[in-house]
């Protein structure tokens, strides 16, 4: 089997820095310009083979494009798509019309929003994938952008159009690196004004006619607090979550004085809330599972929301004003994934997602008043036959004090010589979740013969807070274990005729600081590993980090003073 060709070249990465025995200077910052392109060069990995590069870029040319915003007319849909290679804004003036290409060049586009009468979008673009976009403008029938920010290294971001077209408000960390301020800037003037200047990582989560806005403001990893910041005082407002951390989203619902949040304050799952008085009723009712997400129109018309169920994800319609089930259009059936996207500012259009294990995300527009809905965009798979992909199935793993770890199992159609090797894949954040559904990257493996494993270990979300929380802090070593029950346990269950299979180990960002882990705490139980922009060592990780990030992520990881030793 082709393990070593596949798998070589990000062991040429993950493996460069300890490849050298020279000292390293000390690492502060981040981002390319922290690493002499000399260093780069020297330990860039080999060409792949051509025969191996063709068949990945293959499966790297399938994509989906975005579900998108409508137009407010319903006439025209403005979507993001990488079919270039890079994501870009595009535009469909119909259903399965021809899509027009509205940005493009090598830097990162998407859209951020439509304009209220649907002349001009909102867009961000980040250049050089640094993680500080900017915030641009655009003719909905094309043309040049016009820049409301972008400053090199600062990260503003947009976050919402008034109604009237004549403020754009975003948010940017230029006042402090670990801050971020609230401006709105002038349409016509194109003059900014700072609105909240405060400390505090904040972000509009709704907004009301006469210019009050619900500000949240980050506190953790997931964590927040929110606040009403008045238009007539300048003033803020404290709502909700002020007097200890906890998990919070919300936004205004449809009568006077009530938040709609999402939280699992009220048991061991998130549900979806009404907070008035003071106080939170449940709307979701006893779920055993997440409320993953939700989203209310501006015209506070229907509450759509999904049920992260086991991994799958189950959508669901509310009536805003009476918070009563709503019928939701016939989509196909069989689907792992069903998702909302937007919906027009009067409630009348939202588009829809469906996605299978055997074909990529397929949207949809739903007119609301007249019932129809259409297929608008079909993604594009070119030289590629995704009916053969393999679906995953979900399996569950004994972790050493008893405990059922779940995983997402894909398998090859045969093993020839048998047994199969077996790739494990650990998620990043750790707060992300392996699900079950289409995925060209574990294709890729399972094609070259490759059992493809992705465990929920313990901290992952989707299994209520008790799960997701089982790993802060301190608490990693007591279930970072989880990592080498995976191997111990694929050697068994993939075993033929009495032959254990190789076994390997990989993962991004958080998912490389556990493939690290997997290689060295518990070094013999992976046969090899490739770390993709892991972490070595969290306390570098979280001195040298972009400020804003390190107070997110100290909630997760611990801190780097007071926890040092962990």
């Amino acid at each position: 089997m082709p393990f070593a060709r596949t798998a070589a070249p990000l062991l040429a990465l993950a493996l460069a820095a300890a490849a050298s025995a020279e000292p390293q200077a000390a690492y502060k910052g981040h981002g390319a310009e922290s690493v002499p392109a000399e260093v780069i060069a020297r330990y860039a990995p080999k060409p792949l083979p051509a025969e191996t590069a063709r068949r990945i870029q293959s499966m790297m040319d399938v994509r989906a494009p975005g579900m998108g915003q409508v137009s407010p007319d319903g006439a025209r849909l403005f979507f993001g798509w990488s079919v270039t290679g890079t994501p870009q804004v595009w535009r469909l003036d119909g259903p399965n019309t021809f899509p027009v290409q509205l940005t493009g060049g090598e830097d990162r586009t998407t859209l951020a929003d439509v304009f209220p009468d649907g002349k001009t979008l909102v867009l961000q673009r980040d250049r050089k994938g640094e993680e500080n976009p900017g915030l641009y403008l655009m003719p909905a029938a094309g043309g040049p952008l016009v820049e409301v920010q972008h400053v090199k290294g600062i990260q503003t971001f947009f976050q919402f159009v008034s109604a009237d077209g004549a403020w754009v408000y975003y948010t940017a960390n230029d006042v402090k690196p670990d801050s971020y301020a609230l401006y709105r800037w002038n349409v016509a003037t194109r003059q900014k004004e700072l609105l909240v200047g405060e400390p505090g990582l904040w972000n509009v989560s709704d907004h009301r006619p006469d210019g009050t806005l619900l500000l949240g403001k980050w506190t953790g990893s997931l964590t927040s607090e929110y606040w009403e910041w008045s238009p007539a005082t300048r003033k803020l407002t404290p709502l909700l979550g002020q007097e200890k951390p906890e998990e919070y989203q919300a936004v205004y619902g449809a009568a006077p004085g009530q938040l709609l949040v999402l939280t699992p304050k009220l048991g061991e799952y998130r549900k979806l809330c009404t907070y008035e008085n003071g106080k939170l009723a449940p709307v979701t009712g006893d779920l055993a599972w997440d409320v993953s997400g939700f989203s209310l129109d501006e015209a506070k018309t229907r509450v759509l929301y999904t049920v992260n169920e086991a991994g799958y994800t189950r959508l669901f319609a509310l009536d805003a004003r009476t918070l009563k089930p709503v019928a939701l259009p016939k989509l196909p059936e069989g689907a792992d994934h069903v998702y909302a996207g937007a919906t027009t500012r009067d409630g009348r259009f939202t588009t829809f997602g469906v996605e299978t294990a055997k074909a990529p995300r397929t949207s949809y527009v739903y007119d609301w008043k007249t019932g129809a809905l259409a297929r608008w965009v079909v993604p594009s798979a070119p030289e590629v036959d995704t009916t053969s992909f393999a679906a995953a199935t979900l399996e569950h793993y004994p972790a050493r004090d008893g405990t059922k770890i779940p995983a997402f199992v894909r398998r090859p159609a045969k093993c020839d010589p048998a047994p199969c090797p077996v790739i494990v894949e650990f998620h990043g954040g750790p707060e992300g979740q392996a699900q079950p559904g289409f995925s060209t990257y574990a294709q890729i493996f399972v094609d070259a013969g490759f059992v493809y494993v992705e465990p929920n270990v313990r901290g992952s979300d989707g299994y209520g807070r008790t799960w997701l929380d089982a790993d802060n802090g301190r608490k990693r070593l007591d279930v970072w274990t989880d990592i080498e029950d995976a191997a111990a346990w694929a050697r068994k269950a993939f075993a033929a005729d009495g032959k254990a299979p190789k076994v390997g180990v990989t993962g991004g960002s958080y998912g490389g600081y556990a493939t690290l882990v997997a290689m060295t705490r518990f070094a013999g139980a992976y046969d090899a590993g490739a770390s993709i922009v892991g972490i070595s060592n969290l306390v570098t990780f979280l001195e040298n980090t972009a400020p804003y990030r390190r107070i997110l992520r100290t909630t997760e990881y611990g801190d780097p003073e007071k926890d040092r030793d962990a």
